[in-house]
């Protein structure tokens, strides 16, 4: 624990291993030993089909809420479950207090699926600047982490986004259908053009981790939930990428965004796919 007195810089310089070592103990705990072993009494759906939620997320989220807390005295949590309980607490995104974004299974239909292409996303943030995150994908044993300023790694390893090669199609990860509106399938149409190779997105923190390696161009997503986008912004960013909405304003985690937007690569990438946006409006 932290003096409250402490900065968030001194904090996240003397205790970045302890906020591992706690999304780390929170998958061990609840998270992979339910992987491959949900029973159906723990699985239930939000609001519809595909957005499902297991005693898994419930539990991780709460290890995590109780872990972080202690860590940072005077920080708030924003986590995906306690807002979907109560919504009103989204607002701490917004206010003076640090505040920890939590998602605690961030790809849900592939863990419940048995697919391992799911993630555990924290971010520290304050007054609507990301300050660090925590990306892990603990059925692959892959940690990714940033903090502004400092760059972005995976498994210890600097993270270069770098350029997509002159002359190839662009790869984009894109939302779901079923999570967008009329004006924004118009808009993400915009993408179905030469030079382009859309697809659907898997987790979106691992679509973020792809984008930060150079293995995927951009995403192009269309909703603005803080604990999906947190800790892949920042990744990115780190790593050397960018992120626009479609009229060209970078994204915000306090939300407000003009949708969809993008991440990518680098700025010259991130400016060409916000463009297609906003064409296919």
């Amino acid at each position: 624990m932290i003096e409250y007195n402490e900065t968030i810089e001194e904090f996240l310089a003397q205790h970045s291993a302890d906020v591992e070592e706690a999304v780390r103990k929170a998958a061990a705990a609840e998270i992979m030993p339910r992987f491959r072993q949900l029973a159906e009494h723990e699985i239930d759906q939000k609001s519809g089909p595909h957005d499902l939620v297991t005693d898994a997320d419930r539990l991780a989220e709460r290890y995590l809420t109780g872990a972080l807390s202690s860590l940072l005295p005077g920080s708030v949590v924003v986590g995906e479950e306690a807002v979907h309980a109560d919504p009103a607490s989204y607002e701490a995104t917004r206010g003076d207090a640090p505040v920890w974004i939590i998602d605690p299974v961030d790809g849900t239909r592939q863990f419940v699926n048995g697919d391992t292409g799911f993630c555990t996303l924290v971010a520290l943030a304050r007054h609507g600047v990301l300050l660090a995150s925590w990306t892990y994908a603990p059925a692959r044993d892959q940690l990714a982490t940033a903090v502004r300023g400092q760059g972005a790694h995976l498994d210890g390893v600097r993270l270069r986004s770098g350029a997509p090669e002159p002359g190839r199609d662009l790869e984009i990860a894109t939302s779901h259908p079923d999570y967008t509106t009329d004006d924004q399938k118009r808009a993400l149409l915009g993408l179905w053009t030469d030079g382009v190779a859309p697809r659907s997105c898997g987790s979106a923190g691992l679509e973020y981790l792809a984008v930060a390696r150079g293995e995927l161009d951009a995403i192009a997503f269309s909703w603005e939930a803080a604990w999906d986008h947190a800790a892949g912004i920042l990744l990115v960013e780190e790593a050397g990428g960018a992120h626009l909405t479609r009229t060209g304003e970078p994204f915000r985690i306090t939300g407000g965004n003009a949708l969809p937007f993008t991440a990518a690569r680098d700025a010259a990438t991130a400016r060409r796919v916000a463009g297609l946006l906003a064409g296919g409006v």
